[in-house]
């Protein structure tokens, strides 16, 4: 019998057969091929279509239980749907299998091309989801972006590592080595420049004689050398460190400003060691000047060489960072009227809000360090979205809160996230639900 290739079938027809005896397989094939002989003339006879390759192998189940015979029947054709269709219709005509009475009927004809069809859409779904996950969104594009531009931005200023700010600029901040620079151009501060070793060049202690200069160093002993050759070769107005044991280039956003907002006046740093967690001394001389020297993480607390306050340019440039004389060093926003782990009754009426307008959309809105809402992203989008808004206080997100959500918010600088539900909190972030509101 002719074979029929199985990139050929078309359709596969589907039959059943009861039978008062017991049968064999043979008996059901020999009484299709006999039975149906000359019905539908030579064209359409089994035999002829199996040996010209239009019909397949015919595929046969038998079960017998208590003398009786039921089976199923299967045959995959070639042929068009009209002539598949009396193939199957003749089947149905056979009376009798082997010695006993038999009843075959077509159960179905099935369109094999239409199998697949399907297996082809269910395909290109996934492959069409799995492309769609290498392409960026827009968000994350000038992302990218801008940290190209602000890494192109770096400048040389006669020989030093330099942000595009530094010449022109009456603040300067001054960094031990050239990834320092990178980092802050990263975090959008473009008037540092680097000493670019453990000796200070003198065009750079010469530039700390005609701007308003702070020292950033790592938290190390190499930080304290350079320091104490920096007051013996410029003029150093503050000091900030960072954390113990940290380089400036290995600090995170949220780290850079906070080391900047702790800077002290430079006469009460002088022989201050980076111990463990700043030191007492450290302590106490932050304490001291916290009286001239509380800030925002953008702005200048005093004056220098004759300068009226106002006329100065605040650390990091920008237009958002101009500082003012005519009110408080300190920025009081709604979060600080209340405790740091509480929400004001304001607060959670309009985090309520919005966290009831998220529901089902998978998004997340941020609320800047004033309760002004600074826009909302996917979720997958929030690592990105948060580190263009300059101080965020909440996050409110329709997904589930894990540690790795957890450290993203606290890192960018946020104090609170709200959610439907928390599987894990870590870190000093204040985690609500919808019950807290």
């Amino acid at each position: 019998m002719g074979k029929l290739a199985q990139t050929s079938v078309k359709y596969l027809i589907t039959a059943e057969f009861n039978a008062d005896g017991t049968v064999e397989k043979p008996d059901v094939i020999g009484a299709l091929f006999g039975q149906s002989e000359g019905l539908l003339g030579h064209e359409l006879d089994l035999r002829e279509l199996q040996r010209t390759g239009r019909i397949g192998r015919i595929d046969v189940d038998v079960t017998t239980v208590k003398g009786k015979s039921k089976g199923k029947i299967t045959i995959p054709s070639s042929l068009d749907s009209t002539e598949t269709a009396l193939i199957a219709a003749t089947i149905e005509t056979i009376e009798r299998v082997g010695p006993c009475d038999a009843k075959l009927y077509c159960k179905s004809i099935e369109d094999i091309r239409a199998v697949k069809r399907k297996q082809i859409i269910d395909r290109s779904k996934i492959l069409l989801r799995e492309l769609m996950k290498d392409v960026p969104e827009i968000s994350t594009l000038a992302e990218e972006l801008m940290e190209s531009v602000r890494s192109a931005d770096i400048t040389n200023y006669k020989g030093c590592p330099a942000g595009p700010d530094v010449e022109s600029g009456d603040a300067i901040i001054v960094c031990e080595g050239r990834a320092d620079v990178l980092v802050l151009l990263k975090h959008g501060i473009k008037n540092a420049i680097a000493i670019g070793g453990t000796g200070v060049p003198p065009v750079v202690g010469q530039l700390t004689k005609s701007k308003e200069t702070t020292a950033f160093l790592d938290g190390d002993r190499g930080g304290d050398l350079i320091f104490k050759e920096l007051m013996q070769v410029g003029e150093i107005d503050f000091m900030a460190r960072a954390p113990f044991g940290k380089e400036v280039e290995e600090l995170t956003k949220k780290e850079i400003f906070k080391a900047l907002r702790e800077k002290v006046p430079a006469e009460q740093a002088v022989d201050l060691a980076p111990i463990k967690g700043k030191g007492k001394k450290f302590e106490k001389a932050n304490k001291k000047a916290s009286a001239s020297n509380v800030t925002t993480v953008r702005i200048i607390s005093s004056s220098k060489k004759g300068n009226d306050a106002k006329d100065k340019k605040p650390l990091v440039s920008g237009k958002r960072h101009e500082r003012s004389t005519d009110r408080p060093a300190r920025v009081v926003t709604a979060a600080a009227t209340t405790k740091k782990n509480e929400l004001s009754a304001s607060q959670k009426k309009v985090y309520g809000e919005q966290l009831n307008e998220l529901i089902g959309t998978h998004a997340a809105s941020i609320y800047d360090k004033n309760n002004n809402f600074a826009g909302r992203v996917p979720v997958k989008n929030l690592a990105t979205a948060l580190k263009q808004v300059a101080e965020p206080l909440t996050v409110i997100v329709d997904a589930e809160v894990d540690k790795k959500m957890c450290k993203m918010v606290e890192d960018a600088g946020a104090e609170n996230i709200i959610a439907i539900k928390v599987k894990d909190k870590v870190g000093k972030v204040n985690v609500f639900t919808q019950e807290n509101l």
